[in-house]
């Protein structure tokens, strides 16, 4: 018998031999009292592993948690499979007409289940009792290559119409398909290697649906706290039904109006319903006489300059004067700027603006006095005055955008109903298919990608490096207020990823396949590979997604 050759195996700077062939399981194993959490992948020289591979070569390992984004997407993907079998197990096959993963709520995943049984707590409870089951069980979860022609079949026969139709866009002649105790799926991404890795969730109804309660990424070891947005769920539900009123829900569906000379049509129709948005927000603001600031909050990427000069337009034909204000423009002197744990000054937070000086210029606007409105030199760090005086008239309003407007802290001397609150994001409800949803931040990540390259000169690789940190900012300064405005906007577009594929793909490719980024660089392009493309000639000169694009008609 053949002796196996030994591989050479580095982990953490220390050098290990293992036979060839070894599964990377094995190799987790011997780490795994290292680390707090269940390792669930390997990271092995940029290139993420399932644990079922095995070694055939010398490398370096990382090991993946679920406290590492991989490794949470990893584990919220293999519950969803472990919640589909399930599902099915208990409600029977032939009873399940569809169970759809609509979007992410709060550490859960929202789930609409329609068929031949009664969707409340009993059944749920049921199901999450066959899930601990199985869980407890370890199954194994198998990965294999089939041809694509007999996959689209495969899922046409289950009546999973929605796959098979994405199947049929696909260039590969094969894909990888996973099975679970004879219940097989087709999944974006990777899986953990059995049942008995997934322990924690939990099943819960909720509106017209359920949802998959799931670990938070900061704690794997407990369910994630359950405090929905309701504000921003009923945005996202109420989009949800005007993308079913497009016949556009999910890619393969996008894919099939592109392909059939539909996407003008499309793109036409979903500006039409932002556009009608925007008119019913100015009417309802116009219609509130004692409104005089109108303040626009969101994430990064959310459109927010364009949806304020639109917001203003339409505020205009409803006999309004709106003045814009920028929040940036009262930042503190930058020696004045508080630093944060790292010692590094801290732009994000509320102490880092003059918090007075805006409020006593928006009190004596309010009061009819006029002010001197400073701008801030960035260069510099410091706010100037350049002669710029405002006055507010009968009519007039200020439309101010900045990271902090719903925060009342930050608007203290204001009385309420001289505020109009409006917090937008990109809450995307396009799905890859009904078992594999896009994240809402992985749209605005695709925006800010392209952004910052046309207008910042910026590579992927450093959007991607400074997103993590983008996304902080937010949890700390946006999202815990989003439910105080008095309106949420989704600028999310049902073509924009399609849009985006020709300008963000080729920076993807870009970034260097030894860097930290390559794994998410790769993870996107992968994404992308789902869409057909479609050229920006057609896209309006007012469309939100000129301010990413360019070539719109507004500055930005």
């Amino acid at each position: 018998m053949e002796e196996k050759r030994m591989i050479r195996v580095t982990v953490d700077g220390a050098e290990y031999t293992y036979p060839q062939g070894t599964p990377y399981r094995a190799i987790a194993a011997d780490f795994q009292d290292r680390y707090p959490w269940q390792i669930l992948l390997v990271n092995r020289e940029g290139k993420l592993c399932e644990l079922h591979k095995t070694l055939d070569r010398d490398c370096s390992l990382k090991m993946v948690t679920a406290q590492d984004r991989p490794g949470i997407q990893t584990y919220e993907r293999s519950a969803v499979f472990l919640m589909l079998k399930a599902f099915y197990d208990v409600a029977g096959r032939e009873n399940v007409e569809r169970i759809s993963v609509e979007y992410s709520l709060s550490s859960a995943l929202f789930i609409r289940a329609r068929g031949k049984f009664t969707l409340d707590q009993a059944l749920l409870d049921r199901v999450e009792a066959r899930m601990r089951e199985l869980s407890q069980q370890a199954l194994p979860i198998e990965k294999r290559s089939i041809s694509t022609d007999d996959a689209i079949e495969l899922f046409r026969e289950a009546g999973l119409i929605h796959k098979a139709q994405l199947l049929s866009f696909r260039i590969n002649s094969r894909v990888n398909v996973y099975s679970l105790d004879g219940f097989v799926d087709y999944f974006y991404g990777y899986m953990v290697p059995d049942t008995s890795y997934i322990k924690c969730f939990g099943l819960e109804t909720f509106e017209n649906g359920f949802v998959l309660r799931l670990p938070a990424q900061s704690n794997p070891g407990e369910l994630g706290e359950f405090r929905p947005s309701m504000k921003v769920f009923r945005e996202l539900y109420g989009s949800t039904l005007r993308s079913e009123a497009l016949n556009v829900t999910n890619v393969a569906e996008l894919n099939t109006a592109i392909s059939q000379g539909g996407a003008m049509p499309l793109i036409l129709a979903h500006e039409a319903m932002m556009e009608k948005k925007i008119g019913d927000i100015a009417e309802e603001i116009a219609g509130r006489k004692d409104v005089r600031f109108v303040m626009i909050a969101g994430p990064s990427s959310s459109g927010k300059t364009t949806f304020s000069h639109r917001l203003s337009t339409q505020l205009r034909a409803c006999g309004l004067r709106p003045y814009p204000i920028a929040t940036d423009n009262y930042f503190k002197n930058r020696e004045d700027t508080p630093r944060d744990e790292n010692g590094n000054y801290d732009f994000e937070g509320l102490g880092a603006m003059d918090v007075e000086q805006f409020n006593t210029d928006c009190v004596r606007l309010l009061n009819g006095e006029t002010v001197e409105v400073p701008s801030y030199n960035f260069k510099k760090g410091r706010r100037e005055y350049n002669g710029s005086f405002l006055k507010l008239g009968e009519g007039d309003v200020l439309v101010i955008e900045g990271i902090h407007c719903l925060n009342d802290q930050f608007t203290h001397a204001l009385p309420k109903e001289s505020k109009y609150k409006i917090y937008i994001s990109c809450l995307t409800t396009l799905n890859i298919d009904d078992h594999n949803r896009i994240p809402t931040t992985d749209a605005r990540l695709l925006r800010r990608i392209e952004r910052d390259a046309r207008t910042r000169g910026y590579s992927a690789q450093a959007t991607i490096k400074m997103w993590p940190s983008v996304r902080r900012g937010e949890e700390n300064n946006i999202f815990p207020f989003q439910d105080s405005a008095d309106m949420v906007f989704n600028s999310a577009l049902l073509y924009e990823t399609s849009l985006l594929k020709p300008y963000v793909q080729p920076l993807l490719f870009g970034v260097p396949r030894d860097s930290e980024e390559y794994i998410e660089a790769k993870r996107l392009l992968k994404f992308l590979n789902y869409f057909l493309p479609i050229p920006a000639d057609n896209i309006p000169k007012t469309s939100l997604m000129r301010e990413f694009i360019g070539g719109g008609c507004y500055h930005v």
